[in-house]
């Protein structure tokens, strides 16, 4: 081999090094989210918004100066932006513009505010008319595509060889359950898909439940606790979400 074809032999990646660009457009962003098949979730979430400013203008619902300031410190504190360095770092690294940043709390301000005039005068009636539905559970999750593999970590588990968290680390496919060790956090059990709503009434705090099959896959479960039912400060919040997101659904059905 010459000198001549060694001098122009195919780089080590050691010496490749990523093109330099330019800022990336708004363009470049959006056709990022086409091709990524995240454009209609992203669309959706900016319709809501635009719904909820639309529906707050015809109900007369503003935010004050003040109440932007509270939320503005709040937010701050939150994120500890604790002077205006930090603050102006943050925006620059977000790519946002202060008046972006204030959009946003407005946004967020708006939605509480219309959530609350809309549904939480009827939050008591609500729960008392569907008691039944907010009994509430913690559980943990194994989700596999093959049921070979669930019959086999089931096997597994009930023999005590392994630990429901190392199982779920080791095959769990689904992102929240795979990287907390099987545990998906509590949820309302009328949330949850038919399915398992069905495979876990009756089931015992602690006991391994047969393979559910979903549209997901095959869902290994084990209950953790379960919660009766309590109108709690967290429960009601929930309660008004799920309300208004109900209300946005049904806005959706009838403008279809």
């Amino acid at each position: 081999m010459t000198e001549a074809s060694l001098q122009t032999s195919t780089p080590t990646l050691e010496q490749i090094r990523p093109a330099a660009i330019e800022q990336i457009t708004d363009e470049a962003i959006a056709n990022y989210l086409r091709h990524t098949y995240k454009m209609a979730e992203i669309t959706a979430l900016a319709e809501q918004d635009a719904k909820v400013v639309k529906t707050c203008e015809v109900l007369d619902i503003t935010i004050t100066d003040e109440e932007l300031q509270v939320a503005g410190d709040a937010f701050r504190l939150k994120h500890r932006l604790l002077g205006s360095a930090q603050t102006l770092a943050w925006l620059e690294q977000q790519q946002i513009s202060a008046e972006d940043w204030t959009q946003g709390i407005r946004i967020q301000l708006l939605t509480q505010k219309l959530k609350d005039r809309l549904f939480a005068d009827s939050i008591d009636d609500h729960y008392l008319t569907n008691r039944d539905e907010y009994h509430r559970a913690a559980f943990s999750q194994i989700l596999v595509s093959d049921l070979a593999d669930a019959l086999q970590i089931v096997q597994t588990l009930r023999a005590g060889k392994a630990s429901f968290c190392e199982m779920a680390l080791e095959h769990s496919q689904a992102k929240t359950s795979g990287e907390q060790g099987g545990f998906v956090g509590v949820r309302f059990v009328s949330t949850l898909m038919p399915e398992i709503r069905a495979a876990i009434a009756g089931v015992q705090a602690g006991e391994i439940i047969d393979p559910i099959k979903t549209q997901r896959g095959y869902h290994i479960l084990r209950i953790e606790k379960w919660f009766a039912p309590t109108l709690s400060e967290s429960v009601r919040a929930e309660i008004l979400d799920l309300l208004f997101k109900s209300w946005l659904g049904a806005e959706d059905d009838r403008s279809a």
